[in-house]
C-alpha cells in the first residue's frame, strides 16, 4: 500500500513544483497561514460589514417609509409633486402613480424589504411589492394612500460602495506579510546556514574559527555543542597523529641496529632479502614521520614569494639531475602561503609522476577570482575514476601499480593531501582525457 501512496505524492510533488529547500518549505507555510489567517480576517470583517450596512438600510428606510407615507398622506394632491425630490435618497424615490408592470417573485433581499415597508405603513396603507425585470435588482412598492392616491416607492437596492483606498490598504498589507515571512524565515535558516558553513569548512589539517555562540539560546547551545564536537575530533585527531609520530620515531633506532648487524652477516641472498625488507621498512618508518608531520603544516610562518619563480625552480632543480620534468606557464604573481610544505606538496606530486609514468610536466595559472592553479600532469596508466578521491588516505595503494617493488608506501598523496588543508589550498585528482593524471593544488 505504500507504493501507490508514495508514487502519488512523487507526482504531485512533480505537478506543483514543491521546493526542496527549507527556506522555500517554510517561507511558504508560513505565508499560506498568514494569507490564509488574513484573507478570513477580511471576509469576516466584509460580511460583518454588509450584515451591518444591511441592518442600517433596513432600519432607515423602515423610519424614512412611514415619515414620509405618513407627509405624503396629509399634503394635499397638487403638492405632493414638489416634495418627491425632497424625499428621494440614494437607493430610493417616490412616485406618484402606479408605476411599471412588474412580478410578483421576490428575492430573500426583496422579501425582507417588502416586510419592512409592510411594517413601515401598517394596516392604514396597502402595500403591493413587485420585482422589475432587468439586469439588476429593481424591486417597486406600490402604496393607496388614504383619498385613493397610488404613490410608487421605487428602490435599487445596493450595500454601501467600498472605499476607493481599500485595495490599496489590501496590497500593502499583503506586502508587509511577505516582507515579515521572508524576514522570520531568515532568521529562522541563518543559524542552520552557520552550522552547514561550519561543518563544511571541518578539516582535520585545518585552524578555522570557533562557531559563533550568540543568539537565542536554542542557537548557543547547539553551537557551544558544535565547538565541543570539533574540539573533541580535533583532540583525537592529534593524538593518534602523535601516536604515529612517536611510534615512528622509536622504529628508526632499531631498524638501525638491525641495518647494521645485517651489514655485518656473512654476504648471500638472505642478507640481501634481510637488508631489502629493513630498507623497506625504514622508507616506511620514515613516510609515517612526514606524514605525522603534515599534519602540523600550519605551524610553519607563511611568507610572499613570486610563485612562478618558485614553480621553475622547482622544476630546473629536477631537470639538474637528470629527471624529465617539464615547466609550462608564465605568471608573474606574488603570494602568501608556506614555502616548504608547498615544496614538500608539489615534491611529492612531481615523484609520483615520475614513479607511474617516467616524466611529469608543470603548469601554472591563475583564474579571473585570483586563484592560482598549480598542476602536475603525466602520460601514465591514471587511477580508475572511483578511487580518485579513496588514493588520497593514508596508506592506500593501487594494486596495479603499487607493490614493494615500486617502493610505494600509499602515504605520498596523503601527505601532499594534508599539506595542502594545512595552508589553506585544495588538491584534487583527475583522469586527463588523453590518458594520464593531473594533480591539480588550487591556492587562495
Amino acid at each position: 500500500m505504500n507504493g501507490p501512496a508514495t508514487s502519488g505524492l512523487a507526482r504531485l510533488r512533480a505537478v506543483f513544483h514543491v521546493p526542496r529547500t527549507l527556506r522555500w518549505r517554510l517561507f511558504l507555510i508560513l505565508f499560506a497561514g498568514l494569507a490564509a489567517a488574513h484573507a478570513l480576517s477580511f471576509i469576516v470583517l466584509f460580511a460583518e460589514r454588509s450584515m451591518s450596512a444591511k441592518a442600517a438600510m433596513l432600519t432607515t428606510l423602515e423610519y424614512d417609509v412611514a415619515t414620509s407615507i405618513a407627509l405624503l398622506d396629509r399634503l394635499p394632491a397638487a403638492e405632493r409633486p414638489q416634495w418627491l425630490p425632497m424625499l428621494a435618497r440614494r437607493n430610493y424615490r417616490y412616485e406618484l402613480g402606479s408605476g411599471q408592470p412588474g412580478l410578483p417573485e421576490l428575492s430573500a433581499r426583496a422579501t425582507e424589504i417588502a416586510e419592512t415597508i409592510n411594517a413601515a405603513a401598517g394596516s392604514r396603507f396597502p402595500v403591493r411589492v413587485e420585482t422589475i425585470p432587468g439586469q439588476r435588482e429593481h424591486l417597486q412598492a406600490h402604496v393607496t394612500l388614504s383619498d385613493g392616491s397610488q404613490v410608487t416607492i421605487d428602490i435599487l437596492p445596493q450595500l454601501m460602495p467600498l472605499a476607493s483606498w481599500l485595495p490599496y490598504v489590501l496590497a500593502a498589507q499583503l506586502v508587509l506579510l511577505l516582507l515579515f515571512t521572508w524576514l522570520a524565515v531568515r532568521l529562522a535558516i541563518r543559524p542552520l546556514l552557520r552550522f552547514a558553513g561550519a561543518a563544511e569548512a571541518l578539516e582535520p589539517g585545518r585552524t578555522t574559527g570557533r562557531l559563533d555562540e550568540s543568539g537565542p539560546a536554542e542557537v548557543a547551545y547547539a553551537a557551544g555543542a558544535f565547538n565541543a564536537m570539533r574540539d573533541r575530533i580535533a583532540h583525537y585527531l592529534q593524538e593518534r597523529v602523535q601516536i604515529l609520530a612517536a611510534i615512528s620515531h622509536d622504529l628508526q633506532t632499531p631498524i638501525t641496529r638491525m641495518k647494521l648487524r645485517a651489514e655485518m652477516a656473512e654476504d648471500g641472498p638472505e642478507k640481501d632479502k634481510l637488508t631489502a625488507d629493513l630498507s623497506e621498512i625504514e622508507r616506511l618508518v620514515r613516510e609515517g614521520v612526514a606524514y605525522a608531520r603534515s599534519a602540523h603544516g600550519d605551524v610553519e610562518k607563511p611568507a610572499r614569494i613570486d610563485i612562478g619563480s618558485f614553480v621553475a625552480s622547482l622544476a630546473f632543480d629536477y631537470q639538474d639531475t637528470g629527471k624529465p620534468v617539464s615547466y609550462a606557464g608564465n605568471l608573474d604573481a606574488v603570494v602568501t602561503t608556506r614555502p616548504h610544505a608547498l615544496r614538500r606538496i608539489l615534491t611529492n606530486l612531481v615523484d609520483n609522476a615520475l614513479k607511474f609514468a617516467g616524466a611529469a610536466e608543470i603548469e601554472i595559472d591563475r583564474t579571473a577570482e585570483g586563484v592560482v592553479i598549480i598542476a602536475v600532469l603525466d602520460d601514465g596508466p591514471g587511477i580508475p575514476p572511483d578511487q580518485l578521491n579513496t588514493v588520497l588516505q593514508p596508506f592506500y595503494r593501487l594494486e596495479q601499480s603499487r607493490n614493494r617493488d615500486t617502493g610505494g608506501t600509499g602515504l605520498g598523496l596523503a601527505i601532499a593531501q594534508q599539506l595542502a588543508l594545512a595552508i589553506g589550498g585544495t588538491l584534487t585528482l583527475a583522469n586527463r582525457p588523453q590518458g594520464g593524471l593531473r594533480a591539480e593544488v588550487r591556492l587562495g
